[in-house]
């Protein structure tokens, strides 16, 4: 049934002649001939019949394809050569109604074009005005993003008539020139000016250095506060990392001067001062030697008494340069500790042997003396334990800060009691080792 028909339409649109297949003449198209007769003149009538149809659905599917596309001006060039082929395309079949398709296919491409470049030049239009409200502007850099987010829009908008495109593209570039070319004055402009300005600075700055070593102090001083006066005046603007160059080798020569001038008033300042630091270092040094002797050269009464009285004359002598200030407080108040806790262990043992009625041998009272103090020193750690628990659980706090200080100097004052409390076991056990030989 199909062939039938097939070679129905054959028969239509062509014909056999002299074993040669023709197509019939169809518009200005004259008659041509297609193919040869293979088999028989049927089955190849067939055959061309089918090769239409093939082109016919070519043709569809190239029509579908424009039909969804948003873009039908790409396919004029598409409907063009298919027209073309219209006239040499070997098969028989409807070659008009496929050209007349074609055709209106073209026109409505056409008409597309035409509409789109309308819309694209009226675009254009837009973007030129706008280029040439933005030619006039000194926001250089917005100025500049903006300018060449239009242009990234012109070029993507489509083309124009071909006889506007000229025109219409001069016009768009010369207001973009024209700002480009006042902007490029500006920065030749600004340039010019930041260059005046930089050779200014470094005129402060080589007046600067040559000013930096010398020994006319007052008279130098003036000068370099004129010439950071006439810095400050020098305005201007220059790129951040410009400046800060300049100004980190002004200030150097400077500070370079005026940090000779501040060691040669601290060291006439320290001549004084170092004076002073001895003469009280001396005496503090006296009052330590004695400290130290008080156990060998008094009564442990008169000891206590007088270890008093050294603490009360060690305050009222002045400070002591810091490097010695440590070392000398700490023997200082060593020697002190020594003689109170030797005061409460005599208290403490003299205490005991009432309470008990008993007679201590030289060697048991040594011993019992050794005991005491080991008990001491417990109780000292225990205590000091409380404490240093209490700093390690103190937050961070600033509101802390008093307290904090408060405990470290009782932590301070328990390791130096240990400490003392230590030394003397030793000195018992010193002479318990000798009363027992």
């Amino acid at each position: 049934m199909e062939n039938n028909y097939l070679l129905e339409e054959a028969r239509k649109y062509g014909f056999t002649q002299d074993q040669q297949v023709w197509l019939k003449p169809f518009m200005n198209y004259p008659a041509r001939q297609v193919g040869d007769v293979k088999e028989s003149e049927d089955d190849s009538l067939v055959y061309f019949a089918k090769r239409y149809e093939m082109f016919q659905e070519k043709v569809n599917n190239l029509l579908g394809r424009i039909e969804t596309s948003e873009n039908k001006g790409s396919f004029l060039m598409k409907v063009l050569h298919m027209k073309e082929q219209v006239g040499n395309y070997d098969a028989l079949g409807d070659f008009e109604k496929i050209y007349h398709t074609l055709t209106e296919a073209e026109a409505s491409i056409n008409e597309t074009i035409k509409q789109n470049r309308e819309k694209n030049l009226s675009t254009k239009i837009a973007l030129i005005q706008e280029a040439e409200a933005l030619s006039e502007s000194i926001e250089w850099q917005e100025t500049t993003d903006k300018l060449k987010e239009l242009r990234g829009t012109w070029i993507k908008t489509g083309p124009v008539e071909k006889e506007l495109t000229d025109e219409i593209e001069e016009r768009f570039k010369a207001p973009v020139e024209r700002f480009f070319e006042r902007k490029k004055n500006f920065f030749e402009d600004k340039k010019k000016m930041q260059n005046r300005i930089y050779d200014k600075y470094r005129d402060l700055i080589s007046q600067s250095v040559a000013l930096q070593n010398s020994e006319d102090w007052e008279g130098t001083t003036a000068k370099l506060k004129q010439l950071q006066n006439q810095w400050k005046e020098t305005g201007g603007t220059l790129p951040r990392k410009t400046m800060t160059r300049l100004w980190t080798d002004f200030r150097k020569a400077h500070n370079h001067f005026f940090e000779r001038l501040k060691k040669k008033i601290n060291n006439e300042k320290n001549e004084s001062r170092g004076k002073y630091y001895e003469t009280n270092y001396e005496r503090k040094k006296e009052l330590v030697e004695e400290g130290e002797q008080l156990l060998q050269q008094h009564s442990l009464s008169d000891a206590v008494k007088r270890a008093k009285e050294l603490q009360a004359e060690w305050k009222k002598v002045g400070p002591v340069s810091p490097e010695v200030s440590d070392m000398i407080w700490e023997r200082f108040i060593k020697a002190c500790d020594r003689v109170f806790e030797m005061s409460s262990l005599e208290h403490y043992i003299r205490k005991r042997q009432q309470a008990s009625n008993e007679t201590y041998s030289a060697t048991d009272d040594l011993q019992a003396r050794i005991n005491a103090l080991k008990d001491f020193i417990k109780s000292d750690k225990s205590e000091l334990e409380v404490l240093e628990d209490n700093l390690g659980k103190l937050s961070d706090a600033p509101a802390n800060d008093a307290f904090r200080s408060m405990l470290q100097g009782k932590i301070r004052n328990f390791n130096r009691k240990i400490s003392t409390k230590t030394d003397m076991i030793e000195m018992f056990r010193s002479q318990l080792s000798s009363a027992s030989r």
